[in-house]
């Protein structure tokens, strides 16, 4: 793999993700709303976790690195549906032009899915979560893109050299005019971040915006966030808010970094309030997302143990609660400025 000149890396702060899909919606309509097979794909999702994911059940499909170093390879999805889900059919023709649709009321309703049940969509079991409501339910979202890994997978997979990284960002792109649609990509990928266009017969996936960033512009998922969530830079750039959260500040932790790709996406955990004792009763100390839930899915690399990723996030938390306490009473800091910011040019720096 060539030397990487810079490396590009995004930060989510998982406290401030509405799940509105805005994201989702602006990554869909700028890469991936015009060609045949690329119609299920979303390069950018946002996922509820607890929670199935997209593609379903992608965590446990296989992929990554093992102990030695050599790729695992999944098994390939080779149903689309059952695996990625499908957008819901509504009766509006049946409603709006011929005044039909549901008897009592005119109303616009879910065509039925194949199965009969309309269960299937792109975000499975969405705001289902976890917990005994009320007491200790709990949900958070999860958006996810391609993590544009140090160590992809992905291009130690491709036997043909199609997925590579470019020397100057570390985008890791697919060469279409190389790509024989092997899948192997797919395969080797822990994220499930490159998908098989059955039209084309060939992989493809997020391209991290790269026309943009070469115009020194953000992300469209970025500059499109409602909730502000997203910070972009590079790694070697000391003065970018996006070094300050990892390097600095160390509150962004990688996602499943146990796959051994090295991903450059990082995540600051969600904060929760507090569970009741019981329905009805007093608040508790008990954090309402359990700490072990995250450190499933957090970490800072491959070698930390489960127990040094639960002291890691609450090591976390304990510096985001500490930074808060210090602006309420009346003083500053540099990390509550960089996590409330909603300035385009404090979350887009290269």
């Amino acid at each position: 793999m060539a030397t990487i000149q810079k490396q590009v890396r995004m930060v989510f702060d998982l406290n401030k993700c509405l799940g509105c899909h805005t994201c989702t919606m602006a990554c869909k309509t700028m890469w991936t709303d015009r060609n045949e097979g690329q119609m299920y794909m979303y390069w950018n999702n946002v996922e509820t976790h607890p929670g199935e994911g997209y593609p379903r059940k992608w965590e446990t499909l296989g992929g990554g690195f093992d102990a030695n170093g050599n790729v695992i390879l999944s098994a390939p999805l080779t149903e689309i549906v059952a695996s990625y889900g499908a957008a819901w059919e509504y009766n509006f023709d049946a409603v709006l032009k011929t005044g039909g649709g549901n008897a009592t009321a005119g109303q616009v309703i879910p065509i039925p899915s194949p199965d009969g049940s309309n269960a299937y969509a792109s975000n499975w079991q969405e705001d289902i979560g976890a917990g005994t409501s009320p007491s200790d339910s709990h949900y958070f979202y999860l958006p996810r893109i391609c993590n544009h890994c140090s160590n992809p997978a992905c291009v130690a997979a491709c036997p043909r050299g199609a997925v590579y990284k470019r020397e100057e960002d570390g985008i890791v792109l697919i060469d279409q005019s190389r790509c024989r649609g092997y899948r192997y990509c797919l395969k080797g990928c822990p994220y499930k971040k490159i998908y098989w266009n059955p039209e084309e017969k060939k992989s493809q996936k997020c391209i991290f915006c790269y026309p943009r960033i070469e115009q020194g512009q953000g992300n469209f998922c970025v500059t499109q966030c409602a909730g502000r969530i997203r910070w972009v830079g590079y790694a070697q750039n000391t003065a970018s808010n996006v070094y300050k959260l990892v390097e600095v500040w160390r509150v962004g932790l990688r996602l499943h970094p146990e796959f051994g790709t090295e991903p450059n996406t990082f995540y600051i955990p969600p904060l929760s309030p507090p569970t009741f004792a019981s329905p009805g009763g007093p608040v508790t100390n008990t954090r309402r997302i359990p700490t072990d839930t995250l450190a499933k899915l957090f970490g800072d690399n491959a070698q930390q143990t489960h127990a040094e990723r639960v002291a890691r996030i609450e090591e976390i938390f304990d510096i985001i609660e500490t930074e808060r306490a210090k602006v309420k009473a009346g003083g500053s800091s540099e990390l509550i400025d960089i996590l409330v910011s909603v300035s385009e040019t404090d979350r887009v720096q290269f």
